[in-house]
């Protein structure tokens, strides 16, 4: 699914929790634009602090780090900067299934922010369905 008419084409930010290869591949193999985290940000940065750019930017963040929907700080941050997020919730997952359960998802991620305002978070489940958290 492409965005639709007039909707620039999302660009999506990984976070460094979900590798620099595998997934990047899979979603640029998509058509998706991609950044990375370790491209923009020294390794140590805090997520409150890419977090609030990526907001800034309007980028998509994609993470498995269950931290940023579950710490206080971190959830406010996302509220605040008005952060549009999807995250994977299945544990221990390999780089390639990760990237396969992202690259499955991409058309439900593009629908969900052509048609639902930020701030928001999306959890990405084992069989790529995705359900709503914020």
């Amino acid at each position: 699914m492409q965005p639709e008419q007039g909707s620039p084409e999302p660009v999506f930010f990984i976070d460094r929790s979900l590798g620099r290869r595998q997934v990047a591949q899979a979603l640029l193999e998509a058509g998706a634009k991609v950044l990375l985290h370790d491209d923009l940000f020294g390794q140590h940065t805090s997520d409150v602090d890419w977090l609030q750019e990526a907001g800034t930017q309007g980028w998509i963040v994609l993470t498995k780090d269950s931290a940023i929907r579950r710490n206080p700080h971190e959830r406010q941050m996302v509220q605040d900067a008005r952060v549009r997020m999807f995250a994977l919730t299945q544990k221990g997952l390999t780089g390639e299934q990760m990237a396969a359960l992202f690259a499955k998802a991409l058309p439900g991620m593009r629908k969900r922010i052509a048609k639902t305002q930020a701030p928001f978070v999306f959890s990405i489940l084992r069989g790529g369905e995705i359900r709503r958290e914020l």
